[in-house]
C-alpha cells in the first residue's frame, strides 16, 4: 500500500464523495487552528439513507485503497450526522438540513478552504470514472 499524505487522503475522500453524489463538498485545512486534525472533509446527502450509504462507501473505498480504517466512527441513530475520523482527516457526512442547522464551515472559518480544483487534480488518478 502506499503512503499517503493527509492533503492527498482528504482529496481522494471527497474524489469519493463527489462521485457517488455527495452535495456541496468542502475539504477545510484545520491543521494551523486545530489540533484535532489536519483536514475535514465536509459533504452533504440529500437524505439520511445517502448519508448512511457515503459513510459505508468511503469507509471501504479507503480500507480497499489505502488498508486505513477509521480510528473513529461517530453516527446519530437517525444518520443525519456521520463522522468517519482518520487521525489526520475528518469527515462530516451530514443531512443537509443537520448541516444547515450547525453550519459548522462558520464555527471553522479561520480554517483555509482547499479550492475545489486542486483537490480534484489531487485526487484524479483514483477518480471512479474518467
Amino acid at each position: 500500500m502506499e503512503e499517503i499524505t493527509s492533503r492527498k487522503l482528504a482529496s481522494v475522500i471527497a474524489r469519493i464523495l463527489d462521485d457517488n453524489k455527495a452535495k456541496d463538498i468542502v475539504i477545510l485545512n484545520v491543521g494551523n487552528v486545530s489540533v484535532l486534525s489536519d483536514y475535514f472533509v465536509i459533504a452533504s446527502a440529500t437524505s439520511t439513507p445517502q448519508v448512511k450509504g457515503l459513510t459505508t462507501n468511503v469507509r471501504e473505498k479507503i480500507k480497499m485503497l489505502f488498508d486505513k480504517i477509521p480510528k473513529g466512527n461517530e453516527n446519530d441513530s437517525k444518520n443525519t450526522w456521520n463522522l468517519l475520523d482518520y487521525g489526520d482527516v475528518v469527515v462530516h457526512i451530514m443531512h443537509y438540513e443537520q448541516r444547515n442547522l450547525y453550519q459548522i464551515e462558520k464555527f471553522w472559518n479561520h480554517a483555509l478552504k482547499v479550492d475545489r480544483n486542486s483537490w480534484e487534480e489531487e485526487s484524479k488518478e483514483y477518480a471512479q470514472y474518467n
